[in-house]
């Protein structure tokens, strides 16, 4: 049952953002930026944890559960080192897909054809 909830609950955040991509004049990137401090503000008040204990683990799949990993590492890091590491944790959870993209990115960029 799992799979159905987290299959929903992605479903659900790419139509909410097919949604707001057809109905306004947002773009891609205003969209991804929003649901980034979506998920920041989800789990800065532990609301995204319950989603992700509801849903399992498709809640970590939508550009959501970015922010969400950010909040909860960069509070981690205030909690063992204080301000500093506020600052010094907050990418450290989220690095590893971060190099992912860049070196898919560079990939395809390599395969790809460049239209005039």
């Amino acid at each position: 049952m799992t799979l159905v909830y987290s299959f929903l609950f992605c479903g659900l955040v790419c139509l909410i953002g097919q949604i707001i991509l057809d109905n306004t004049k947002l773009t891609p990137g205003h969209l991804l930026s929003g649901f980034v401090a979506l998920g920041a503000v989800l789990g800065a008040f532990n609301i995204y944890d319950r989603i992700v204990y509801f849903v399992g683990a498709g809640a970590n799949l939508p550009i959501i559960s970015f922010g969400n990993v950010m909040v909860n590492s960069a509070y981690q890091g205030f909690l063992s080192r204080g301000f500093l590491g506020l600052i010094g944790n907050m990418l450290s959870a989220v690095s590893v897909g971060i190099v992912a993209a860049i070196i898919c990115a560079f990939i395809m960029i390599t395969f790809a054809k460049i239209k005039d």
